[in-house]
């Protein structure tokens, strides 16, 4: 084989590399683009699956409120729940008010 076909063999393998990377570069650029589209789309549908548990279990309160069988007793325990962190808001309310007395006190 002479010097000359070596040498173009050559030239043709670093074109074919080069356009390889030319285009491997175009679909990694492409599919990043898509990956932040469906990145977003999943923050969107995370955010709206959020919101449809909170309006869930509203729902089902105010069933359980209305006196449906099951969702009742369901209601009751949220209601519990719920009064028991509302006595628990009010302690530390209470707490950080008493504080400030006492420092004046001293």
């Amino acid at each position: 084989m002479s010097d000359k076909t070596v040498i173009v063999n050559i030239e043709k393998r670093v074109r074919q590399l080069i356009d390889d990377h030319k285009r491997l570069s175009r679909l990694c650029r492409d599919l990043e683009r898509e990956r932040e589209k469906l990145r977003n789309e999943n923050r969107s549908l995370r955010a709206r699956v959020k919101s449809l548990d909170t309006e869930l279990a509203k729902r089902e309160l105010c069933e359980g409120l209305e006196g449906s069988g099951h969702n009742r007793e369901k209601a009751r325990a949220r209601v519990n729940h719920l009064m028991r962190e509302v006595d628990k808001c009010i302690a530390l309310v209470g707490q950080s008010v008493e504080r400030p007395d006492d420092d004046k006190d001293a």
